[in-house]
């Protein structure tokens, strides 16, 4: 049965199933109505023991599908959020991860067209992110965000954490008015 988190909540993924070695992180979302379309993108950073991404190549997104050694890998970009159920996903092989990866971020963010207004999550609803047990389907846990960063324009959503031998996920949901660039950039991603 998969655990709920509220904000800041985590749980333990490998201290039910020590052999878990590999898992898909789902993200979805539904847009609200106004002027414009909105094109989210989902992202990953993955990050050593200093909080910083181990190489700009550790960097996952549309642009970058997949780090060098294939441990985490972009699914494929769903520009509309239409449909049912996770609207992209990255998957995570704990096998292949460098031995120096304390951690995987995972954000969203809204495309920003240059010129244009800001595109914010206030026009975002039911917005989630889900660990799903790559081997059996199971959805281990899941987070549902709330309205909290109405005025940002890209969301840390959650991480994946290496602590004490075990992988744990905790439920972030810290927003950014900077998007992807700010996130990327406090990460250490040369952009």
């Amino acid at each position: 049965m998969a655990v709920n988190l509220s904000k800041g909540g985590n749980v333990s993924l490998t201290r039910e199933d020590p052999g878990l070695a590999s898992v898909i992180v789902g993200l979805g979302w539904k847009v609200g109505s106004g002027p414009g379309d909105l094109d989210l993108d989902a992202s990953a950073l993955v990050l050593g023991g200093d909080g910083r991404v181990l190489s700009d190549a550790h960097f996952v997104f549309f642009n970058n599908r997949a780090t060098p050694e294939n441990s985490v890998r972009h699914t494929g970009d769903n520009k509309t959020g239409q449909g049912e159920g996770d609207d992209e996903q990255i998957a995570v092989d704990f096998t292949l991860l460098p031995a120096s990866a304390e951690s995987v971020v995972f954000l969203v963010s809204i495309h920003q067209e240059d010129g244009a207004a800001p595109k914010t999550f206030g026009r975002v609803r039911d917005a989630y992110v889900r660990v799903v047990h790559q081997a059996t389907g199971m959805e281990m846990c899941r987070y549902e965000l709330t309205e909290d960063a109405y005025d940002e324009t890209a969301v840390v959503f959650g991480q994946l954490y290496r602590r004490d031998g075990e992988w744990k996920f905790r439920a972030i949901g810290q927003g950014y008015s900077s998007g992807l660039s700010g996130i990327a950039q406090d990460y250490g991603v040369n952009v």
